[in-house]
């Protein structure tokens, strides 16, 4: 395994994130309360090594961004996509253990009130963590 590597790794455990978020959403709103526990257990799993993925990314490469290679109109695209994935990332570290911890304390009026929020967003940063994947990696490489 190489430091090339890690980024589709991380790619991979967004989109399974997503698939899980997809499923946890599913199965609570059809009533199924221990599927619904057990997708989004492994959710926040996926999530948690995925960060420990990117940060050890982060850390191998120096800090050095990846360039994007696209120009015009998909340029200005993917820059609002990028900014509002990174906000909303670092929403998503205190919100999700926030959420999950009122699951776990049995709490499930306040979870279900902060899953509102939560779910969105957390949705969101998984489905364009993906899409920043393939911008800079596979559909506008810098440099291609």
């Amino acid at each position: 395994m190489s430091i090339n590597d890690i980024p589709p790794i991380n790619a991979t455990l967004n989109g399974l994130a997503t698939v899980l978020l997809s499923l946890g959403f599913f199965f609570i709103k059809s009533g199924n309360r221990a599927a619904h526990r057990k997708c989004m257990i492994s959710a926040v799993t996926v999530s948690a090594v995925f960060l420990v993925g990117y940060v050890s990314h982060k850390i191998l490469v120096k800090g050095m961004h990846t360039p994007f290679g696209g120009e015009g109109i998909i340029s200005t695209f993917y820059y609002t996509m990028l900014i509002s994935h990174i906000i909303l990332a670092i929403a998503i570290a205190y919100l999700v253990p926030r959420t999950f911890l009122l699951a776990i304390k049995g709490d499930y009026d306040r979870h279900r009130a902060w899953a509102r929020w939560t779910f969105p967003i957390w949705y969101y940063v998984s489905v364009t963590g993906v899409l920043v994947y393939f911008f800079i990696y596979q559909w506008w490489p810098a440099g291609a």
